[in-house]
This record gives structure tokens, C-alpha cells and sequence, in this order.
């Protein structure tokens, strides 16, 4: 998703988010444009609007450079965890984590897009894991809080993807 400052200057495009030990998304990865792209982190809470086609930023001061820090984890860079193994409080396996969902506002990641691979998410399509709790991360998983038992499996499943 492409990013604006308050002015209409393009800043870049959205390429990760960062979220932090305790589960909470605290900034957006912005890919900057130029001849060597570089990526900068913005602060959730420092976003003026989040469109549908867009996101706009009150001040481009804001932005910093995205370093990699030791209690912060990514979808798809640094401490990436795309794939990683989700598993129930009681260590049951759920799948792998395929995406996540926040309230862009305040960074609370309200689910897990979860994924059994390929061919089942062709037949049967991906989970959606819903929890207001946050995640336990790992190095090897990420434990999330579930609460029904739906067919032996403890999971809060939901049908449809949140708005």
C-alpha cells in the first residue's frame, strides 16, 4: 500500500510491519524509492489516516531507519514469522502462520491467518484464529490463545476474514 505525506509526496510503499515481543504492532516498513531502496520503520501512532488506497503521514520526520532490533519481529524480514509454527496454550498444533490482522489504530493484532499448505488451503481454504490475547513468540513458534473445542481441536475459528 503506497504512503503519502500530508502534502501528496509518495514516500514509499508498505512492505512489513514490525511487531513487538508483546504482540503488538508497533510500526509499518516503508520501502523508499530511489536508486538504492532502503527501508524506514513508521510509528503506528503516528499515522494520520489509513485509506483504502492509501496511507497518509502527518510528518515524514518520523520516519527512521529500520535497524532490526533485537525485540522486534517482522512478517517476512528480520526474525521473520511467516511459516512459523502456531500452536494452542495446551500445544496443539494449529498450522502456520500466513498473515495477521490489527486494528491499524492501536497496533492490537485481533487474529492469525493460518495455513495447513497448499493443497488444503485449495480444498478446504485457510483459518482464521481470533484472539484478543496476545501471542507468546519463539524461536521456533508462536503460542496463541485459544478458547473452543471445535471437532477435538481447541481453536477460536472464525468463518470470514475480519473487516
Amino acid at each position: 500500500m503506497p504512503v503519502y505525506e500530508k502534502n501528496g509526496n509518495l514516500l514509499g510503499e508498505v512492505c512489513d510491519i514490525v511487531i513487538q515481543e508483546s504482540g503488538k504492532v508497533s510500526h509499518l516498513l516503508l520501502l523508499c524509492k530511489g536508486l538504492i531502496s532502503k527501508k524506514l520503520k513508521i510509528p503506528i501512532n503516528s499515522i494520520s489516516s489509513f485509506g483504502k488506497d492509501g496511507i497518509l503521514l502527518e510528518n515524514k520526520e518520523l520516519l527512521t531507519k529500520y535497524t532490526g532490533e533485537a525485540t522486534e519481529y517482522t512478517m517476512f524480514h528480520d526474525k521473520a514469522l511467516i511459516k512459523k509454527n502456531a500452536l494452542s496454550q495446551i500445544g496443539d498444533q494449529l498450522g502456520l502462520l500466513d498473515d495477521v490482522y490489527f486494528l491499524e489504530e492501536v497496533g492490537t493484532i485481533i487474529g492469525y491467518e493460518l495455513t495447513d499448505g497448499f493443497f488444503t488451503d485449495i480444498t478446504q481454504g485457510k483459518r482464521v484464529i481470533r484472539t484478543p490475547h496476545p501471542p507468546k513468540i519463539g524461536k521456533d513458534a508462536i503460542i496463541v490463545s485459544v478458547t473452543k473445542l471445535r471437532g477435538g481441536k481447541s481453536y477460536d475459528e472464525v468463518s470470514e476474514l475480519p473487516k
